[in-house]
């Protein structure tokens, strides 16, 4: 979904957000699955050393933002406006490392678009899944 050329200008907008914070960067992908990193680390751990899960929401509600975004042609004139997000954590996380998250489409419409967006160890195992509700604001 996301060109080099894209996640470069998305990447470089996080200056001073909760997105910089989090770690979370945007990668390029050839298919239609918005996709981004972030580490496990201070700011993204709860008080055990695992991945916080409000972190995995905040990964999942930027990567469907990011995505209808796209799917907008990045008309600044309209505002996404996140109106639900939803987990379910299916195993725990790694300790150290990060977290790749992918979102796919899964009704894009005129004026909402709803994301199922997938968090993944480095190992490849299935950490958590969100459902994100996106309006679209003209």
């Amino acid at each position: 979904m996301f060109t080099q050329q894209e996640c470069d200008k998305l990447n470089a907008q996080l200056k001073g957000t909760m997105i910089e914070a989090l770690g979370i960067r945007f990668l390029p992908s050839d298919d239609d699955v918005a996709m981004a990193e972030m580490p496990i680390c201070a700011a993204t751990k709860q008080y055990f050393g695992i991945l916080h899960g409000g972190a995995s929401l905040a990964l999942a509600e930027t990567l469907a933002g990011a995505g209808s975004l796209h799917l907008i042609n990045y008309d600044m004139t309209a505002k996404i406006c996140g109106l639900q997000v939803t987990g379910n954590h299916i195993h725990m996380s790694a300790t150290e490392g990060k977290v790749i998250g992918k979102a796919t489409g899964i009704h894009i419409g005129r004026s909402t678009h709803i994301w199922n967006v997938d968090i993944f160890g480095e190992d490849g195992k299935l950490i958590s899944t969100e459902r994100v509700t996106n309006m679209i604001v003209r």
